[in-house]
């Protein structure tokens, strides 16, 4: 069996790192630096997880379905 190839990316800005929630279509945003614009790529994972990249740096992440994946009930 083949072995699996993996990427690794460093954050951005850890220490200008801002959450967002978006409660009405619970969306969860961290954002890495405010440099998130424009971004290189953008990877979904099979979670419904968007990992945008610049530079080769992770600038953001969005979840969707997030009170779903974090097991909570959102009011």
């Amino acid at each position: 069996m083949g072995e699996k190839s993996s990427i690794e990316y460093k954050i951005a800005d850890i220490d200008k790192i801002w959450i967002e929630y978006d409660r009405q279509n619970d969306i969860l945003y961290i954002n890495f630096g405010y440099d998130i614009e424009d971004a290189d790529e953008e990877v979904l994972s099979g979670e419904d997880i968007i990992v945008r990249i610049k530079h080769g740096r992770v600038v953001s992440l969005t979840i969707m379905n997030f009170s779903e994946k974090a097991n909570i009930i959102v009011y």
